[in-house]
């Protein structure tokens, strides 16, 4: 029995139900029910009958998973799985914009930590961000953590005032225009598709911005052959599993996600086999967290 064959069974045993995001390791996503964006897998999250989740991601998505489901139980395949940019917030720089903004609304996204999601007012992906801003009554947004999906939102949305928090993912963050431009002179024919967690140089380069799903959209739907990929290298599963014939660069060679990259077939056949690493949040933390996560699934309907 293969690897893959031993988890479906176990799956079963167990009545669980596995969740992966886009950035973890390609023979993962093809052993999960349900492959997705943060965004994609929140709503799902919400309509499972399974009574245990194995999310294949990070620290943050296990988290918004059992908020969002507290009579079900959540485990994480590796447990030191997180990620940088949801702890680039302090809950005093929270404080002080609200002091100073008293009719501010603080916008989280969701790749931030349960604690931070309680002292915001919705939470956001980057495929509802943009969407959601703009509904907000409130004129002063603070957008947190991430500076360059919060720049990118304030260029779309100029009505508002959206102050921001120095935070970022450091895969994206990296990314440099001069790379991006050397990636285009070596492709000449490819379009460029960046996530919205790109600096604002880098997404002035390109053709399309959006989020991991809305990429693979983007490539699958239109009828050029190359594609240069600003976002995590994780995503090329998906992308080359709907386009066999098409082609995908990276810009440059810095664009996996070391954690994400943690989550490996061993460790969720062991996560079934001993229950290990399963996901707590308090009453108090959940119950308050709850309300920014459901009202991010309200506003986006």
């Amino acid at each position: 029995m293969t690897l893959a064959e031993e988890i479906t069974k176990l799956k079963q045993e167990k009545n669980a139900v596995i969740l992966a995001h886009y950035y973890v390791p390609g023979d993962v996503q093809e052993i999960a029910d349900y492959v997705g964006d943060s965004f994609y897998l929140s709503k799902v999250a919400t309509k499972l009958e399974n009574q245990t989740i194995i999310f294949a991601g990070v620290e943050f998505m296990g988290e918004s998973a059992k908020i969002l489901n507290p009579e079900k139980r959540v485990f994480m395949p590796d447990a030191t799985a997180d990620c940088p940019m949801a702890h680039m917030i302090e809950i005093k720089d929270i404080e002080k914009v609200r002091a100073e903004y008293p009719d501010v609304a603080v916008v989280c996204y969701i790749n931030s930590t349960a604690e931070t999601k309680t002292y915001s007012d919705v939470c956001v992906t980057s495929s509802n961000a943009v969407k959601i801003v703009k509904k907000l009554p409130n004129k002063n947004i603070f957008f947190i953590p991430d500076q360059h999906l919060g720049s990118y939102v304030a260029e779309q949305v100029p009505e508002k005032n959206v102050i921001l928090n120095p935070g970022y993912c450091p895969r994206h963050h990296a990314i440099t225009v001069d790379a991006v431009r050397a990636a285009k002179n070596e492709h000449p024919q490819a379009k460029l598709l960046a996530h919205p967690e790109c600096p604002k140089e880098v997404l002035e380069e390109a053709d399309y911005i959006g989020s991991t799903s809305g990429i693979i959209d983007y490539a699958t739907m239109h009828d050029d052959q190359e594609y240069i990929i600003g976002t995590v290298k994780g995503v090329f599963h998906e992308l080359q599993k709907k386009n066999p014939n098409k082609r995908f660069y990276t810009i440059s060679g810095g664009q996996v996600c070391l954690n994400m990259e943690k989550v490996t077939l061993e460790k969720v056949k062991m996560c079934l086999e001993t229950e290990c690493n399963e996901v707590f949040v308090s009453e108090e933390v959940r119950r308050k967290a709850m309300a920014p996560l459901t009202r991010m699934l309200e506003m986006a309907k």
